[in-house]
């Protein structure tokens, strides 16, 4: 549960309070995280007399009223219906996550270092780390989950083989530097020996190795066109740009949408459905984890409901970090109702980052 509304007296763990943006009174923070934790916690809207009953916020129920009603009038909260309580707004959650995200969290990398260590050896291949990574971040969260390994273009190659299967069809071999290994058939028009096979991967070798996808399509256009006129080469080097393109595709671990089907908000699974449509879509998916990619400090980045640019996802929150360093980085991400628990979203993707932070 989040406890970041303090006591009676006012005063709050520093460590976890941070700053809130805007005008909001102390006070007022502590009403409105009370609310954000009840309505999490509870998926109905919340009443003045359950807060003063269930949460130490040390003024009287009319004080409480008073407040949730500056808080309804400054956008933070609204209420459904006139006879009910109040819930929180995406205005609401933005000014508590962005308190969360202040947060001063020096020393909790320890905390999950058990964690961080047990994904580690449990796993000897970068796939299964990040498969396990996805499982954990999901049995942690109770949401969707994702993990994106790093872009295939940008890992550098250790070797390239091309293996005779008979004479009119072959074997691309790929070896990354960081051990991961890809293959695709390739098959021709005409007969080609094992010595031209050989040629072309001697010469493919020496262009590749040590480079990255992206360094060699790079290349293409600055010279290096003229040394892939040959028909073979071009298609050797066609088929090795799909082989990765398709991994490439095919190397987001999702995992959770049962999850999500317990929530009271997709309930119905129609009401999921759209939300499942947009996420199958990897080019919207890549968009939608752009701000994760391009968050240098390794803060998480968090839009909240109509923050996000496609319609569909106006009811989801996505919290999402990268992982790795330079241009071998990946991202992982939780995706859950906007009523998420974001304090422990948010540290279990810092948990998900710790581990793949060195693959």
């Amino acid at each position: 549960m989040m406890r970041y509304y303090g006591s009676g007296s006012g005063k709050a763990d520093g460590r976890e309070r941070g700053r809130w943006r805007g005008v909001l009174s102390d006070r007022r923070q502590r009403v409105l995280a009370a609310l954000i934790e009840e309505y999490v916690a509870r998926a109905l809207p919340v009443g003045s007399r359950t807060l003063t009953e269930r949460y130490q916020l040390g003024v009287s129920p009319a004080t409480v009223r008073n407040e949730l009603s500056v808080l309804e009038d400054g956008g933070y909260i609204t209420q459904p219906h006139t006879s009910a309580g109040r819930i929180p707004t995406d205005h609401g959650y933005r000014a508590f996550v962005d308190n969360l995200l202040a947060a001063d969290f020096t020393g909790e990398d320890e905390r999950y270092r058990p964690v961080v260590d047990e994904l580690r050896r449990s796993a000897s291949e970068l796939d299964a780390l990040l498969e396990q990574t996805s499982s954990a971040l999901t049995r942690l969260t109770d949401c969707l989950s994702i993990v994106l390994a790093p872009s295939v273009l940008n890992l550098h190659i250790k070797q390239l083989s091309l293996i005779s299967l008979n004479a009119y069809r072959a074997l691309v071999v790929l070896v990354t530097e960081d051990g991961q290994v890809f293959n695709r058939q390739m098959e021709f028009a005409e007969e080609v020996s094992s010595d031209e096979l050989a040629r072309v991967q001697a010469f493919l070798g020496d262009v590749f190795t040590g480079k990255s996808l992206q360094q060699i399509e790079d290349g293409l256009g600055q010279g290096m066109a003229e040394a892939f006129r040959d028909p073979l080469v071009r298609m050797a080097l066609d088929e090795v740009l799909s082989c990765l393109q398709e991994s490439e595709l095919s190397r987001a671990h999702r995992l959770g949408v049962s999850s999500l089907l317990t929530k009271p908000e997709f309930s119905q699974s129609q009401a999921l459905l759209p939300v499942m449509q947009v996420l199958e879509d990897d080019t919207v998916m890549l968009h939608i984890l752009d701000d994760a990619v391009r968050q240098g400090d390794g803060t998480p980045s968090v839009r909240i409901g109509r923050e996000n640019d496609a319609a569909e996802l106006a009811g989801v929150s996505v919290v999402a970090s990268r992982y790795g360093r330079g241009e071998s980085a990946g991202v992982v991400a939780v995706i859950g109702p906007t009523r998420m628990d974001y304090s422990k979203v948010l540290r279990a993707v810092r948990i998900a980052s710790a581990a793949l932070q060195d693959v």
